[in-house]
């Protein structure tokens, strides 16, 4: 690869939505490349449990799930918490294998400050009240992001610069705007009112680092973002947390993907590695 991986503290990814048309899982790939976390948080909506189909499973999504397990042989410590389309996995809350953990929701410590991580779903009506519906509105929005790929691809062949359907009708329906600004509040007062310094979620796709005052205190909230529109992920490292963006990052864009990972290796193999990898000592 050329260069050394950075090491990073805590690295915090959420809504990937693995067996998706819109997860840019060979972007992530690179990304994952390029760093050597001691710790990793997937805070939800890492495999879409909703729209998870055997027609629709390809390489580069099984990959992942590869390299992540393929780090904890490397001693990473990595916690999986819940969401909303991965929400089967909350029967097995609680469960710990070496230094893998599934969880609704963490605190940890960092440098003497306390963070309050979980996905964030729980403040979403929708989830609450009318489930199917959200469903369908996942559904749709895959939809979305399948014909923007299209869209882009034509944009790109005409020379133009790319664009994102979802993110403009986001911006361009004051709901949705309203509802990101009740969430961040939402999880804000929460977080101040049971002493937390941080409180960091993912779910709605909109990554965030901010400080949040109120007449009760204040807190630094934070969103990983997602893995379908943004590409980003959330860093600590240092005693500094950063907001990493994929387009920012020309290193990891200029790593190549094997020939093997695209062509020659099916999913079965690359599952018994996985279990192999998984239950194999630490180095």
């Amino acid at each position: 690869m050329g260069k050394k991986r950075r090491e990073v503290e805590l690295v915090i990814i959420s809504d990937i939505h693995l067996g998706t048309y819109g997860c840019h899982s060979e972007e992530l790939l690179r990304y994952l490349k390029t760093i050597k976390p001691k710790r990793l948080i997937l805070n939800g909506d890492i495999i879409d449990m909703w729209q998870f189909s055997k027609r629709f499973w390809p390489k580069s999504h099984m990959q992942i799930v590869k390299h992540i397990t393929g780090l904890l042989a490397k001693g990473t410590k990595i916690t999986y918490l819940t969401g909303n389309h991965d929400e089967m996995l909350r029967k097995f809350a609680g469960f710990k294998l070496g230094s893998f953990q599934i969880d609704n929701k963490k605190v940890i410590s960092l440098n003497g400050k306390s963070a309050w991580i979980f996905h964030g779903d729980v403040f979403d009506v929708t989830m609450q009240y009318s489930k199917w519906l959200a469903k369908l509105g996942a559904i749709g929005y895959d939809t979305l992001i399948v014909i923007n790929t299209f869209v882009n691809f034509i944009l790109r062949a005409m020379g133009r610069g790319k664009i994102s359907l979802s993110k403009r009708v986001k911006d361009s329906v004051k709901g949705a705007i309203k509802f990101i600004n009740d969430f961040e509040k939402t999880a804000a007062d929460i977080a101040i009112s049971n002493g937390y310094d941080y409180v960091i979620c993912g779910h709605i796709h909109q990554p965030e680092m901010r400080k949040i005052t109120t007449e009760q205190g204040e807190v630094m909230y934070l969103n990983s973002g997602d893995w379908i529109e943004n590409l980003t992920s959330l860093e600590f490292n240092a005693g500094q947390w950063k907001i990493y963006r994929y387009a920012d990052d020309l290193f990891a864009q200029s790593i190549k993907i094997p020939k093997r990972f695209k062509n020659n290796l099916d999913n079965d193999e690359i599952f018994k590695d996985l279990v192999n990898e998984f239950l194999a000592p630490k180095k």
